[in-house]
């Protein structure tokens, strides 16, 4: 019989918050208290205080700083001689640090101190975003400093093997695979909603393109601008309509190249779901992603998703089967993938069937399950951890 532990899950981002690092966090956090651990949880303090934390058993908060760029999160401020206290006071069997920020970074420090075990997760490619906002030098110091954090736990646990090859390539070490599920009770077909798709000015046969996500630049919404041109280009005799669900600092910028785009901001829970369902399509041009959750919403939703070859569209999209895949950066496969999609309506039909059929076979109990042995095997073998923690940061 396994023995229950006793975690402690630092992170900046926490559901109710929006976002794929808080909606994993959460599905993992719940997923190991059911299963009878003991879930603490570090994180900033929020806004709705009020709501409570399903399979959390206590709490560490700590004050944040806003993000810039990112309404509504925040980076937690380093918290090591508070988490010192606590964990003295009541020390974890494993500590699991899902972000790198200085509050990511004062848990990692005093989890050291105390010699604890500690893995971490890579949930977001902050390394990347240098790049997409001018600053080559920025990527170079991130990618360095991610480098180091990672490597200074026992192994980090990456959910793509796209994503574990490329941050192999960048000196990362101890990398292991942990993918991601999907709730396929509430992403569903059955909840497209005719009502809603008629305020989209949709009829049953009509055409609705959806994007759902985070509306920044480092997601390469472009190319989304573009797809959808070449969509109704090609495809003049349909009724066409793009809809977007999200927010971000890029979302008046599109307004104003997307005029007849409807902007449906951020929704949640059955009401996110509904929207998946009334779509018809699926674009994801984004080549930022370390999984990107949303790609498995999409399939479960029963859309015939179109996404570069890597990340989630990789492990769960079989070009022509149930979506199509372009390769990573090629643009003009990428339209004409979205375009041939709409070219025959039957085999659209069967791409979405398929789409639904692999989705609803990728719960979260088996992503639980390997995340409940990795938590074990780190707690069970404390003598593997790095060297102690350098004295100072990488410069």
């Amino acid at each position: 019989m396994k023995s229950a532990l006793q975690l402690s899950l630092v992170s900046e981002t926490y559901p109710p918050e929006v976002n794929g690092v808080a909606n994993t966090l959460g599905h993992l956090a719940r997923g190991l208290a059911a299963r009878g651990h003991r879930v603490q949880l570090v994180r900033p303090r929020q806004a709705s205080e009020g709501e409570t934390q399903d399979g959390i058993h206590s709490q560490v908060l700590v004050a944040g700083w806003p993000l810039p760029g990112y309404p509504g999160l925040q980076w937690g401020r380093s918290a090591l001689h508070k988490l010192l206290r606590n964990w003295k006071r009541q020390r974890p069997d494993v500590i699991y640090i899902a972000t790198e920020g200085p509050l990511g970074l004062s848990a990692l420090r005093a989890a050291r101190r105390l010699g604890i075990p500690t893995i971490s997760g890579f949930h977001t490619n902050f390394q990347l975003y240098g790049e997409h906002y001018g600053f080559g030098l920025l990527t170079r110091l991130l990618t360095g400093y991610l480098r180091w954090f990672h490597n200074r736990t026992l192994f980090t646990l990456v959910p793509s093997p796209s994503q574990r090859i490329e941050l192999q390539r960048r000196g990362f070490e101890r990398l292991t695979l942990l993918s991601r599920g999907v709730d396929a009770e509430l992403f569903h077909p059955a909840r497209r909603c005719p009502a809603l798709r008629q305020e989209w000015g949709l009829q049953e046969h009509d055409i609705a393109v959806l994007h759902v996500g985070r509306l920044a630049t480092e997601k390469n919404l472009q190319l989304l601008v573009e797809t959808f041109a070449a969509l109704r280009r090609r495809h003049p005799d349909k009724h066409l309509k793009l809809v977007l669900v999200g927010d971000g600092p890029y979302a008046a910028t599109l307004r104003n190249q997307l005029p007849e785009a409807l902007f449906c901001g951020l929704q949640r829970g059955e009401t996110l779901a509904r929207h998946y369902a009334c779509g018809d399509l699926f674009v994801f041009p984004s080549l930022s992603e370390t999984f990107g959750n949303v790609v498995l919403e999409a399939l479960a939703s029963g859309l015939a998703v179109v996404a570069f070859d890597q990340a989630a569209a990789a492990q769960h999209i079989r070009h022509g089967h149930n979506g199509a895949l372009a390769m990573p950066g090629d643009e003009t496969a990428f339209i004409d993938a979205a375009c041939e999609l709409l070219e025959d309506q039957e085999r659209l039909r069967s791409l979405r069937l398929n789409a639904r059929w692999h989705a609803s076979k990728q719960g979260w109990s088996s992503i639980i399950d390997g995340f409940e042995q990795h938590l074990l095997q780190a707690s069970n073998d404390p003598q593997t951890q790095p060297p102690e923690l350098a004295q100072r940061s990488p410069s």
